[in-house]
């Protein structure tokens, strides 16, 4: 008698797949690493550590050659000791940042597996690392990456009562951000017992010893202030003098941004964040909407309140303020990431698996179409390798399928990230690199270290910071002419009617590449929405 011979299936299981896509979503993290540094706070903060190691001064900083005032030196120091271990880069730049940013992923991971199971812990971390304005934070680096991997490693030791770890992490995030930085920590902690009446635990003296080992830790930043600044009141900043560097970080550099009462100002709106995080915490927002919304609505039975007390305060402060900018929110992202899983992994009705399937790949679609659509109008010179992305997803996407039950929440999560990590690895390596070659500051820096090497440049009526961090050999800021100088047409012009010679020696496209619109990304418009920037050599 015959007998058919039975194949076996090779099917991964969920943990496996998630390992799989962990990886590969880490990796994704490293997409930009290589993409030059974005004007104007990226590559000014790059400026600011490169000048720290050229000088050999770690405790003053400055900027267009002057005293500058503005951030706290934590994020500095470490992209120094980047430099100073790999050399002065552009990976060496965004490194640290990213490194901090995949340690707020592993405390993520930490914190919700014991809140809740291994679970929510694996898909917290998953969302997180796929949050649409959090990979786009990994390319523009600035303080937030640090900030996000401090705060949550700070919730998560004090959730352990480890309070010598959580005040040196907490000490941290002041020295890179200010003092605002206790808010979500404060909250988090404060939230919970509070609402949880464990009033014993709330007013414990290891709050108070956590409070004084915070000041303690805090003191390099208050030193370098003082230094700086308190000793030497005939130093001209913010256009005036006698300013306290100590009074900036305590008081005008939080509470004078809130108020905008400080010497740096804005105009804010009530409801900024909440239309911003419909798209910088893509692909998960609306399911974000949903979780805060059933949490509220089922509060006393909740089990714990750190993530919503931290999330929602944050939010809060942020929405009253009145100086806002969209990647402020990144820093509470891990808590929204945790609430997001678990309420995901919640629904179990008819009616929540439907919501989820139809919110899900109606996203999975819009962004699918909203890159092709980005593709056709800006048609960057890689314009058909997206295809090789969309192949290497189709393949994924069938993987999936043979993995998972398409029915599942499982297949449904997993092809969300998968849309993800296609979006955004198009971002980081076909659209922004194309896009920057528009960044004149860096691509003259490029182009005098290979043809005019060792030649000190003068930035007149032009600056750049990308040009600054970028040029190998001094950079002259003044307003006199030098014998070669970085400008734009209208500086050329102004060199010549005052006696000068000049000799463009090379002209640049220039965009704001950080400051996107249509005109710039229709490539049929885009030569209207070009200015231009020259290297000129200046002779008598």
């Amino acid at each position: 008698m015959l007998t058919t011979p039975t194949t076996r299936r090779f099917v991964l299981t969920e943990k496996q797949v998630w390992l799989l896509i962990t990886a590969m979503v880490i990796l994704l993290q490293f997409s930009a690493l290589f993409v030059p540094i974005l004007e104007p706070d990226g590559a000014l903060y790059a400026g600011i550590a490169k000048t720290m190691v050229l000088k050999h001064d770690y405790w003053n900083l400055y900027a267009d050659g002057y005293d500058w005032l503005d951030k706290p030196h934590f994020p500095f120091w470490m992209t120094a000791i980047s430099f100073q271990l790999f050399g002065i880069h552009t990976w060496s730049y965004k490194l640290p940042a990213i490194l901090f940013l995949l340690m707020g992923a592993g405390y993520t991971y930490r914190f919700a597996l014991a809140l809740y199971d291994e679970k929510v812990a694996r898909w917290a971390v998953c969302i997180l690392l796929t949050a649409e304005h959090l990979v786009i934070s990994n390319n523009d680096v600035r303080a937030e990456p640090y900030l996000t991997g401090l705060i949550i490693a700070a919730v998560y030791h004090f959730y352990r009562r480890g309070i010598l770890l959580g005040a040196i992490f907490t000490a941290f995030a002041i020295m890179t951000k200010g003092l605002f930085a206790l808010v979500p920590v404060c909250a988090a902690i404060g939230g919970q017992m509070l609402f949880t009446r464990n009033w014993k635990e709330l007013f414990h003296w290891r709050w108070l010893l956590a409070l004084l080992l915070i000041a303690l830790f805090i003191t390099p930043e208050l030193y370098a202030l003082y230094t700086q600044f308190d000793l030497h009141p005939e130093k001209i900043v913010f256009g005036s003098n006698g300013v306290s560097g100590l009074r900036f970080f305590f008081w005008d550099s939080q509470f004078g941004r809130f108020m905008n009462t400080g010497p740096i100002k804005g105009a804010g709106d009530p409801f900024f964040f909440f239309h911003t995080l419909l798209w910088a915490f893509l692909p998960w927002s609306v399911m974000l909407y949903a979780a805060v919304i059933i949490f509220i609505k089922k509060w006393k039975q909740q089990t714990e309140y750190y993530c919503i007390c931290a999330a929602l305060a944050t939010f809060v402060l942020f929405s009253l303020s009145r100086f806002q900018l969209p990647h402020y929110l990144n820093i509470i992202f891990p808590f929204f990431a945790i609430l997001t899983a678990q309420y995901i992994l919640s629904l179990y009705s008819t009616k929540g698996l439907q919501f989820f399937r139809i919110t899900q790949y109606t996203i999975i679609i819009l962004l699918a179409v909203g890159v092709v659509v980005i593709d056709l109008l800006y048609k960057p010179a890689m314009h058909y390798a997206w295809l090789l992305l969309a192949a290497a997803l189709f393949f994924l996407y069938l993987l999936l399928h043979y993995w998972l039950d398409k029915s599942t929440k499982q297949a449904v999560f997993y092809r969300t990230i998968s849309i993800s990590i296609l979006l955004n690895l198009y971002l980081n390596t076909i659209l922004y690199p194309d896009m920057m070659q528009y960044q004149s500051g860096s691509t003259a820096a490029i182009y005098a270290n290979t043809y005019l090497p060792g030649r000190a440049v003068g930035l007149y009526q032009a600056n750049s910071y990308a040009f600054d961090f970028y040029l190998k050999a001094p950079v002259i800021r003044a307003d006199t002419a030098s014998s070669l100088v970085f400008t734009t047409p209208e500086g050329t012009a102004a060199l010549q009617q005052q006696g000068y010679s000049c000799t463009v020696l090379k002209s640049f496209p220039h965009f704001y590449v950080s400051k996107l619109d249509l005109p710039f990304v229709r490539k049929v418009t885009r030569a209207g929405a070009l200015g231009e920037r020259q290297l000129v050599a200046v002779g008598k």
